[in-house]
């Protein structure tokens, strides 16, 4: 008896978690209760849960940086996975669209290191 074989399947690729499995995952990991940490955001626990499992639109940014505060999360981070973007970093490109632009999309290949070397020379720089 001859068996045949299938090619192997290819891997498959994880989707990206959503602001609300992310959400969930972060709240389970430092063990806060659904119910505890609606309490803390001043929101129903039915609400957190909607948020939790994508079932409505992602939270304003202020509700989203109290979540970030609440779970020890940088704020920029929680903002970009809802999103969002902080509305001061929002005001600086608005000012200088064309040279913030330009100065983003110049560093978008930039390794993290590469990064935080250049943020600590401009901020030598604007402290002369």
């Amino acid at each position: 008896m001859h068996e045949t074989r299938r090619p192997a399947a290819a891997p498959r690729r994880r989707r990206p978690r959503s602001f609300g499995e992310t959400l969930r995952g972060l709240r389970q990991a430092r063990g806060i209760g659904l119910r505890e940490l609606a309490r803390r955001l001043g929101i129903s626990a039915t609400y957190l849960s909607q948020i939790e499992s994508d079932a409505c639109p992602t939270p304003i940014e202020e509700r989203v940086m109290a979540m970030a505060q609440a779970l020890e999360q940088d704020p920029d981070e929680l903002l970009a996975l809802a999103g969002r973007v902080a509305s001061d970093v929002d005001a600086i490109i608005r000012a200088r669209p064309r040279a913030m632009a330009t100065f983003l999309r110049t560093a978008r290949g930039l390794s993290e290191e590469d990064l935080r070397r250049l943020t600590e020379q401009i901020r030598e720089r604007q402290a002369r």
